[in-house]
């Protein structure tokens, strides 16, 4: 069982239309949360939830199922919409994202929301849990993949190098990592707080095969995934260069929109513009 729809270039663009729509509604009605880091992961997603990863909204711990982690879990309402749009659970919940007892924290909750594989948003923790998982499926003898999304700004973390050299020791293969490099972080510009630059080399160095692609191109994004999937013998990280608040206009590249619920003026004006 699995739901890859294998959708068409501009319908994965429309698909991404709603999913920001989503985003910024959910948002400006909680009064908090993180725009900008949702914004720009959202065509990452859409193309590996639609046309990629093996799932099934109607029986959400299938053992077969690919895995999905995101690790910068404070990005979750774009995943949120997108599991809701998929069917894993109503529509209507994404109104009560961030209210006390909603199944949509401010964070993903194993215990809570069907889809999600672990709970997130301590940063630097997913790529350590994403390769355990890729391990026990290589031990097992199973065929499912692990895709993790990664920060650049979440890089800063010494785990994530630990579970770097890990994986590139033990090449493992059915593990594939996502890095949304957007460029800021909660301060500013992560090469002014604490630079990761080179990126690319320094993921090769661990033994990884690394692919660059623009993060809002849907031929890239999908020609990428398919080349993780053929890479036999060492791990795979896609760095996607994205932009922060992608999709509306006053929020892109701008450090202020990390952590900022819009105004219901501004959720209007955004809406405006994501047609």
């Amino acid at each position: 069982m699995k739901n890859l729809q294998c959708l068409d270039i501009k319908s994965l663009e429309e698909r991404a239309m709603v999913i920001r729509r989503h985003v910024i509604r959910m948002i400006a009605k909680a009064g908090s949360g993180h725009p900008g880091s949702s914004l720009s992961t959202v065509d990452l997603l859409v193309a590996l939830f639609y046309n990629k990863l093996k799932h099934n909204p109607q029986q959400p711990t299938w053992p077969d199922r690919d895995r999905f982690i995101l690790s910068k879990g404070h990005a979750c309402p774009a995943l949120y919409a997108i599991l809701a749009e998929m069917g894993y659970f109503g529509i209507d919940k994404l109104d009560t994202l961030r209210q006390f007892g909603s199944i949509l924290q401010g964070h993903p909750c194993k215990k809570t929301t069907p889809g999600i594989e672990i709970s997130s948003g301590s940063l630097g923790q997913g790529l350590s849990v994403g390769l355990g998982i890729a391990l026990a499926a290589r031990i097992d003898k199973k065929n499912y993949r692990t895709y993790v999304m990664l920060g650049d700004g979440e890089t800063e973390e010494g785990q994530i190098w630990e579970a770097a050299m890990a994986a590139g020791h033990y090449k493992v293969d059915n593990l594939c990592a996502i890095l949304d490099q957007n460029g800021l972080q909660i301060d500013g510009f992560i090469n002014e707080i604490m630079s990761p630059y080179p990126i690319p080399e320094k993921w090769r160095s661990f033994g990884w095969h690394v692919i660059e692609i623009n993060g809002h191109d849907y031929k890239s994004i999908l020609t990428a995934y398919d080349e993780a999937e053929k890479i036999k013998g060492r791990p795979t990280i896609i760095v996607a260069k994205t932009i922060k608040g992608k999709g509306v206009s006053f929020m892109e590249n701008q450090v202020d929109w990390h952590g900022k619920a819009p105004s219901k003026e501004e959720a209007e004006r955004a809406l405006a513009e994501l047609k």
